[in-house]
């Protein structure tokens, strides 16, 4: 499924909530090399279940790829605009582009 991005590409939205997008300017096979890093280390989650330090580490691993990929920590954009991750799209200067798209998919 394919989510609604933000004209500006910083975000995508899903259930009316912004979620940052991955920073563009990282090459395509860094970012690759980061994807992987990342879904290993959900699956490590997935696989902790029931063992607290294991499920620390692991989740200590998604965090590490989530930032290195922009999606977490400091923006990765230099205009100075702030970040308006995981906010109602509603209630930000995306009202109304979010309006325009009518019933999101």
């Amino acid at each position: 499924m394919r989510y609604p991005v933000t004209p500006d590409g910083r975000y995508f939205v899903v259930r009316g909530r912004l979620w940052r997008m991955a920073n563009p300017a990282l090459d395509p096979a860094t970012r690759e090399a980061l994807v992987r890093d990342l879904m290993s280390a959900r699956r490590a989650v997935r696989d902790a279940k029931g063992e607290p330090e294991a499920t620390r580490q692991a989740r200590a691993r998604v965090d590490a790829a989530k930032r290195a990929l922009g999606e977490r920590g400091p923006v990765w954009w230099t205009d100075g605009s702030p970040d308006f991750k995981r906010r109602m799209a509603r209630t930000t200067p995306y009202a109304d582009w979010f309006a325009g798209l009518g019933k999101e998919p």
